[in-house]
């Protein structure tokens, strides 16, 4: 709590000529990490066009391998970055990596979040790391056709200091090919609690990963089998797809500050597992609806509980709006798993390229007396 309370502020090394060694950042940890929108840009004597020469030559970075420093907009040979969050970015070539050590609470919980896209039509990955814990998320498909896809990565610390380091794995035929990253920040998880009756944690998904304040188009929060710690506690993404963090300010969302968005029919579910008592009744109750982003047509999101199962349709003009749905469930064990997902795909009115479904909020389970 001592570090919820302090100030922000960031302990690093002279980062001049070069020789110096990376920043370890010690701040308030819900916020971009230093520099970590790339907006300081190296000095001009460290590029090489685009590519930045020294280990220390990105400010509060370290950096290894072939790491490109790129303004967004038309580039050379016909391509175009789209950088949302700001001006610039980094680009990682085959095999190059970005790093930052970050002061952090040995044991908490913390969500990494982070704007990346691919730059080539390959199929490119980017490693996100801490010691001792790794995920590889593929970039190819793409979620937001603005460039806009945002992903979050969870994990427990270990240390007083972890080092959180962004890496190209692929050994792509161009090695200039490489995901891009656009923005950083960093979240502390506040440990989970439950409602007074509601027998569902996080129920209306109001702990979870960063947002960034001047652009969002959600957080995709990949699958179980890719992030051992999620990213939103007390639930599991246990698909082959991940699901959407949205944000009231961005978002509409009817009730709190978040929800999440089903973004890819049947291969986006969530679920989590409750505590029940065998052979005893429960209401499970929730909210459905679109988050006013244009994303239209016929939806249905089917919820699952013990042997029970329910379809709710929802038909979408992409304007926002929501509708309530329940229905009773006896429990066969002492843990009942209640999953949720969109039985189709969907994509926005006017732009194709962008995935998009039905939004979850406000899920609850109470015993029938």
């Amino acid at each position: 709590m001592a570090v919820l309370l302090s100030l922000c502020f960031v302990v690093f090394f002279s980062l001049c000529n070069g020789s110096a060694s990376a920043a370890i950042t010690d701040l308030h940890l819900d916020e971009l990490l230093p520099n970590g929108n790339f907006e300081e840009s190296p000095a001009k004597s460290n590029l090489q066009k685009t590519v930045i020469k020294g280990k220390y030559s990105l400010p509060r970075w370290e950096i290894d391998g072939l790491v490109e420093y790129v303004s967004g907009g038309p580039q050379p040979g016909g391509f175009f970055f789209a950088v949302p969050r700001g001006v610039h970015a980094v680009k990682l070539g085959n095999e190059a990596s970005i790093s930052q050590g970050v002061k952090v609470n040995p044991g908490a919980i913390y969500s990494v979040t982070f704007g990346a896209t691919r730059t080539c039509a390959q199929d490119e990955v980017l490693r996100v790391s801490v010691p001792g814990q790794s995920t590889d998320l593929s970039i190819q498909t793409l979620f937001s056709s603005n460039g806009g896809d945002t992903y979050a990565f969870a994990f427990k610390a270990t240390s007083k200091v972890v080092k959180i380091t962004f890496h190209n794995p692929g050994i792509q035929e161009d090695p200039t090919c490489g995901p891009l990253l656009d923005a950083i920040a960093i979240k502390e998880l506040l440990p989970l609690k439950y409602t007074k009756g509601n027998l569902v944690k996080n129920a209306g998904f109001e702990i979870g990963p960063h947002v960034f304040k001047n652009f969002s188009t959600g957080i995709l929060l990949p699958p179980k089998q890719l992030d051992l710690i999620s990213p939103l506690p007390g639930w599991i993404i246990e698909s082959l797809k991940p699901v959407k963090y949205i944000d009231s300010k961005h978002f509409y969302v009817p009730s709190g500050l978040a929800a999440v968005e089903l973004v890819a029919g049947r291969e986006s579910a969530i679920a989590q597992i409750i505590r029940t008592v065998p052979d005893k009744f429960y209401n499970l109750t929730f909210t459905i609806g679109d988050a006013k982003n244009a994303c239209h047509g016929d939806m249905m999101v089917e919820a699952f509980a013990a042997k029970e199962t329910l379809k709710v349709p929802y038909a979408s003009k992409g304007k926002g709006g929501f509708k309530t749905a329940s229905f009773k469930f006896q429990a066969i064990s002492a843990r009942t798993r209640i999953t949720f997902f969109s039985a189709y795909y969907h994509t926005r009115l006017h732009d194709y390229g962008h995935i998009c479904g039905p939004f979850l909020d406000d899920v609850r389970v109470l015993p029938v007396y």
